[in-house]
């Protein structure tokens, strides 16, 4: 087995929720359970095929449960982990960073920038 080593404890954080769409898929979740279906509704702009990636990664790292329900058609649904959960107050630190970035970048740069869905704070 491949021994890992971190220099600072944000490279570990980093190495499980980096990336452009984890931290997206992980604050739609810490709000409630989601299917599939409804994560890629919010995230129009993921292709399914990295969303299948990402959740599975997230499932391998234990921060992701993933329910299935056998029926027709088969229902899968995903959560946050109890482990999971103990990231809500990082993904509430950094969605609070985003929109105090984005207003700042708006009343200072004069830039049009659109913070559509306030949910994820």
């Amino acid at each position: 087995m491949k021994t890992t080593v971190y220099n600072i404890g944000v490279e570990a954080t980093i190495d499980v929720i980096g990336g452009k769409w984890k931290p997206i898929i992980l604050c739609h979740l810490k709000h409630d359970t989601k299917r599939t279906s409804e994560l890629k509704r919010l995230m129009p702009k993921i292709t399914q095929k990295m969303l299948t990636q990402q959740l599975r990664e997230l499932e391998l790292d234990g921060v992701v449960n993933r329910t299935v329900y056998e029926q027709v058609p088969p229902k899968v649904e995903y959560s946050l982990s109890t482990y999971g959960e103990s990231l809500a107050p990082v993904l509430e630190l950094l969605c609070l960073w985003g929109e105090i970035h984005v207003q700042q970048r708006v009343d200072i740069y004069h830039e049009d920038i659109l913070l559509e869905n306030k949910e994820l704070s």
